[in-house]
Formats: structure tokens, sequence, C-alpha cells
């Protein structure tokens, strides 16, 4: 049963091929993510993936784990607060903070670190629950 406070978490390791596929599937080539000579050029010193492919684990998780299949997304704020290295191991993280139940609408805290701890993206998403899941 879901429940305010409760909590999912889902971690990928992101790969160049990630990375390439994002921008073939998204439409952005961005050398940044795509040009290893280009992103040596940048503060980042090296390539970096998406933003919005990071955020994506997000969407994969509330999907997926919490609340689960059927849930409809109607919106989601994302602040990104560090680059996301190709190799790095990212961890979303979902917890539910509060619940209409009236409309089946849950909020949600997101956020994003990687392998070291280190917060890469906060933000928070608002959905309909799917009706066999009960929040409480």
């Amino acid at each position: 049963m879901l429940q305010i406070g409760s909590k999912a978490t889902r971690t990928r390791t992101i790969s160049a091929e990630d990375v390439e596929t994002f921008a073939r599937i998204s439409g952005d080539s961005n050398p940044i993510h795509l040009d290893d000579d280009y992103a040596a050029t940048t503060p980042f010193g090296r390539r970096i993936a998406h933003g919005m492919l990071t955020a994506s684990l997000i969407s994969a998780l509330l999907a997926n784990d919490l609340p689960g299949p059927g849930t409809v997304y109607l919106s989601q704020t994302l602040t990104f607060k560090a680059p996301v290295f190709l190799g790095e191991t990212i961890t979303a993280t979902a917890e539910v903070t509060t619940y209409r139940e009236s409309r089946r609408i849950a909020t949600l805290r997101t956020t994003c670190h990687n392998q070291d701890g280190k917060l890469v993206l906060e933000g928070e998403a608002v959905v309909i629950v799917p009706e066999e899941t009960s929040v409480s």
C-alpha cells in the first residue's frame, strides 16, 4: 500500500550508448554530449549526459515503481545541480509528499544522485495515481 512518505529508487549506469541513443531519439545533438574533442574544451572537460536523459530515470521510476503502472504525469519540475558524466551510476528517488484523494493526485519529491552520493538533479512530480493504488 502506497503511503505518504513511501519511497522508491531506480539505478542505472549511464553509458555512451545511452547518450547517443537519447540524442537520436530526442534530436538533441549538442556536441557537449557527443563529441569528445568539443567536450574537452568546455568547463566540464569531457562529455556529459543530457539532463533530460537523467530526468527520464524519474519517469521510469514513477511509471514502473511508485506509484507504478498506469501513473499519468501532470507536471515535473527539475533543477540540474551537477553534470552527469558517462559511466556514472545514477540513482533516482521519488518520495510521496502529498496526496489529494478526491482526485487521486500525488506530489512526489524527486532526486537523482550519483554513485558518490552527489545530488545531480532535484524536483517535484505531480501525477495521477492509478485507481488500483491507494495512498494514505
